[in-house]
């Protein structure tokens, strides 16, 4: 019994859909710290000098102080005294890197769905390409039948019929 388990968890680790699976949590890891790099590094100390240089990562306000009394110099400062405190900027941190993988994320399935519509555009016109409705019944069928297959209509004595009219009006 275990070792069926095993025998089907490992056919179930080597399908195509575990494997991009896991490659997208390793992709998607990396992306967050590059994101997070981004907005601690490059975004927030300018916009911490915009607003009257405050590091917007030590911007918190102390709701109870800990067993030494306030002001601390620095978020870890207090975390480290035991205060509770409101972390205003490690929240705007992560709500700008959220912003960012959100912005990302959509480019990514606006593209996705662009690719689909595509293919789908492609796939219809060689349907169309390889099939006519018939007239009777309007189902789909292959451009080379004779026969409908769903209202079994005679299509060879239909063409016949336009032939015949289109050279009784010349």
């Amino acid at each position: 019994m275990i070792k069926d388990l095993l025998k089907e968890f490992k056919k179930f680790t080597m399908r195509g859909n575990a494997i991009d699976l896991a490659v997208g949590v390793i992709i998607g890891a990396a992306f967050g710290k590059i994101v997070d790099s981004l907005v601690q590094d490059l975004l927030m100390p300018p916009l911490g000098l915009l607003i009257g240089k405050v590091d917007l990562a030590n911007f918190f306000v102390v709701l109870r102080d800990g067993s030494v009394a306030g002001p601390y110099a620095s978020l870890a400062a207090a975390q480290q005294a035991g205060a509770v405190t409101m972390n205003i900027g490690m929240f705007i941190n992560a709500l700008i890197s959220f912003v960012i993988v959100a912005f990302a994320v959509f480019v990514l399935i606006k593209t996705i769905n662009e690719l689909q519509q595509k293919i789908m555009r492609q796939e219809e016109n060689i349907k169309n390409e390889t099939t006519k409705k018939c007239p009777f019944c309007c189902e789909e069928i292959d451009i080379k039948a004779v026969r409908c297959p769903h209202c079994t209509s005679d299509l060879a004595q239909q063409k016949e019929k336009n032939v015949l009219r289109v050279k009784s009006k010349a």
